[in-house]
């Protein structure tokens, strides 16, 4: 719930809904919920096949089985960064972001519910390998959309295991290391090249120029433009030096 409130449950137990709470629902289940004040309200839905659920619960829950007894789960400190990714999950995030953030909430969510604290994941020499292969794929196929079933499967992982692993290993999920990459990438052209700056961002996987800036930006502290020109003030501004 990101804005406004409503009332919501089953015909046996009732909740009301505010910012920062998760109405939780399970497969099969029917729930109500409704305004009495008219005003409307803002929410970010995930849902989830159910075979992934369970495959996220039996982690994180410790059973395969896991239903929710209650139809809210209130705001805590663990759960307030998934209430704001989820916010920003909805405003131009990539499919693949989205995906991974809904596997995260849901892990959060239900070691919140069971009490179960996550445990320290240390990806097998095997696991290793598949998560290299992915690596690899995704620098070669970088300007590409990428997708984590897709990034998966080249690891011959399902996408929630994968997705541990591969956080586990490298601190970042496929979609920030992909991220971080592009970024890369395209920094190098900006100051070595002088091909145009929307090109540039369209080549490296980017497919709206003021979402790269936005990025571009907040990765390294300034504007293409502004890297560029930087580079060009240093050209300019060089010496020679030449002995007698």
């Amino acid at each position: 719930m990101v804005d406004g409130t409503f009332e919501c449950g089953t015909r046996s137990e009732k909740a009301l809904l505010y910012p920062g709470a998760f109405l939780l629902g399970n497969a099969g289940s029917c729930f109500e919920y409704g305004h009495r004040h008219g005003t409307g309200d803002h929410c970010i839905a995930f849902h989830f096949e159910p075979w992934l659920f369970q495959e996220i619960a039996s982690t994180a829950a410790g059973s395969a089985r896991f239903r929710f007894a209650m139809p809210m789960l209130p705001p805590g400190s663990n759960l307030a960064w998934a209430t704001i990714e989820s916010a920003f999950s909805a405003e131009g995030r990539s499919s693949t972001a989205a995906e991974e953030l809904a596997i995260t909430v849901a892990d959060c969510v239900l070691r919140a519910l069971s009490g179960r604290a996550e445990s320290w994941l240390r990806p097998l020499p095997r696991e290793r390998r598949r998560l290299l292969r992915a690596l690899h794929y995704i620098q070669e196929h970088s300007e590409e959309p990428l997708s984590l079933d897709q990034l998966a499967s080249v690891a011959c992982m399902s996408k929630f295991h994968f997705l541990r692993c591969f956080r586990a290993l490298l601190g970042v999920t496929p979609h920030q290391f992909l991220l971080a990459f592009r970024l890369r990438r395209a920094a190098i052209k900006v100051r070595t090249t002088s091909a145009p700056i929307a090109a540039i961002a369209f080549e490296a996987g980017f497919g709206d120029l003021s979402t790269f800036n936005e990025r571009f930006r907040k990765a390294f502290g300034m504007s293409p433009r502004s890297l560029r020109e930087h580079r060009l003030r240093v050209i300019a501004g060089g010496t020679t030096m030449s002995g007698n």
